[in-house]
């Protein structure tokens, strides 16, 4: 059996829930980002980085960042709870399933550090 305690929440519904936000978030940042584009053609460096240098651009970013974070840990840690179960694979699926949530958490946090060093130029 499979425990909440390596979920991302605490439970399926706030999973369920954490994966819609995010999704909506993506989503959003998604249109926007196209629609400027769009609005903007033969945009240059300086123009783009006018943009980012805006505290809203910046906010909705990390947000945007975060929200693509919790979105793949949940949904990658279903898929390994679904593919790596002791039925399937015995007690070794425990071990590999632990490896490959620890090897993305860190890919996880790698990210979001770099993210952030990025979007505020730390």
């Amino acid at each position: 059996m499979v425990t909440a305690v390596t979920s991302f929440g605490r439970s399926g519904l706030y999973d369920w829930l954490v994966q819609r936000v995010s999704a909506v978030a993506m989503a959003a940042y998604t249109l926007f980002i196209v629609f400027y584009l769009l609005l903007n053609p033969g945009m240059e460096y300086a123009q783009w980085q006018t943009l980012f240098s805006q505290l809203w651009v910046r906010i909705f970013t990390l947000i945007t960042l975060v929200s693509v974070i919790a979105h793949a840990w949940i949904g990658l840690w279903a898929v390994l709870t679904d593919y790596l179960t002791e039925r399937m694979m015995g007690s070794k699926a425990v071990v590999l399933r632990l490896i490959a949530q620890v090897i993305l958490a860190v890919v996880a946090v790698t990210y979001a550090v770099w993210g952030i060093e990025i979007i505020w130029g730390i």
